[in-house]
């Protein structure tokens, strides 16, 4: 796991990604809210785990001059409940419905990882 994204992560055995709930609303916000922010008081950290669910996604296509291969974005629905937005990994071309894992990764704190049926 990076040490450049040290709150995105729990300590646990497997690290869960952190999410903030709304102790009044039950609502889940992602990433956690900062502890100097006003709203902190009404949030509690709660960790992201288990299997989400492709809500939505698309396939980037850079410019073939930058030599960089396609690439996924999506939003990833978890238990909570809340909706994450990453990198869908593990697959050419995901789907709505398919089942992806939160990663810790050193360039962008975390992506999503296809678990294969």
């Amino acid at each position: 796991m990076s040490v450049a994204h040290p709150n995105l992560w729990s300590p646990d055995d497997p690290p869960a990604l952190l999410a903030s709930r709304d102790c009044a609303t039950g609502e889940y916000v992602f990433p956690t809210v900062p502890g100097h922010s006003p709203l902190a008081a009404r949030h509690a950290t709660v960790p992201v785990s288990g299997v989400g669910i492709v809500y939505s996604f698309t396939v980037i296509h850079p410019a073939p001059k930058t030599g960089q291969p396609p690439y996924a974005l999506g939003y990833v629905d978890f238990d909570g409940p809340v909706r994450i937005f990453g990198r869908l990994q593990g697959q050419d071309r995901p789907a709505i419905g398919d089942r992806y894992v939160a990663r810790a990764d050193d360039t962008y704190g975390y992506v999503f990882h296809a678990i294969k049926a």
